[in-house]
């Protein structure tokens, strides 16, 4: 399990918790990649191995959720 995150879940929800000022620029890209601008914003996701892997790298900036 990756940030609290189920494998079998079809969808996750990330929503951008904290300001990706004074981040790396590898963690801003990350957060963009995801579809994340400003605080606050949300976006569904299919939970694969990809998109998990960019939301363990960035998970002290977002805030996932299991979409059944």
């Amino acid at each position: 399990m990756i940030c609290g995150v189920n494998d079998m879940a079809n969808k996750i929800k990330v929503t951008l918790v904290k300001s990706t000022i004074g981040q790396k620029p590898e963690k801003r890209a990350t957060v963009r990649s995801l579809g994340l601008k400003k605080i606050n914003s949300t976006v569904e996701h299919e939970a694969n191995p990809a998109i998990l892997g960019m939301v363990a790298a960035v998970s002290h900036l977002v805030k996932v959720e299991e979409i059944n």
